[in-house]
């Protein structure tokens, strides 16, 4: 019996004591060689511009990248640069309907993105990402637009993370 209750705790001690770590957030980073990281800000450069586009997509890339690696955000010598602007920002109609018009639209977002690492130039690298949603036609842009420029902002920046941070 004494045998059993030493055994029970010192099993519950090992288990008590042993830490698992894991991150599900794809990033692979060599934080002895990588601690800085720039992020300038994407400029709008498409033709049709929303307001708040850029500020939302430039919050959108500091807060995934605060959250997700333990690099400073620094614009003096960093280790990587991240930079680019965006470059399509529209709308195009999508199913027609009998009536000649159209029952679906789609907001599509496109950014250019050019990425530096200063410790490692060999993975310096130019990308593009596209991002879309489609909305009912029967409601106006304005009436979609705030909620769907988030969606298509967050959708970007991932891929913007996954493609810079991870070594797939």
């Amino acid at each position: 019996m004494k045998k059993t209750i030493v055994l029970v705790f010192i099993f519950s001690m090992l288990l008590h004591g042993c830490r698992m770590s894991y991150s599900f957030n794809g990033a692979s980073i060599d934080y002895t060689l990588t601690k800085t990281i720039a992020l300038h800000q994407f400029l709008n450069q498409a033709p049709m511009v929303y307001a708040t586009t850029t500020q939302t997509f430039n919050e959108k890339m500091k807060d995934v990248f605060v959250r997700n690696t333990k690099l400073k955000i620094t614009d003096v010598n960093p280790d990587l640069e991240i930079e680019g602007e965006i470059t399509r920002y529209d709308t195009t109609p999508q199913a027609v309907k009998d009536d000649a018009y159209a029952s679906l639209a789609r907001l599509t977002m496109t950014v250019k993105m050019r990425y530096k690492n200063n410790k490692k130039p060999t993975e310096d690298k130019e990308e593009t990402f596209t991002a879309y949603r489609d909305y009912d036609s029967s409601k106006t842009l304005s009436d979609v637009q705030e909620e769907l420029d988030k969606q298509l902002a967050e959708e970007i920046v991932d891929q913007i993370f996954n493609a810079t941070m991870s070594n797939w």
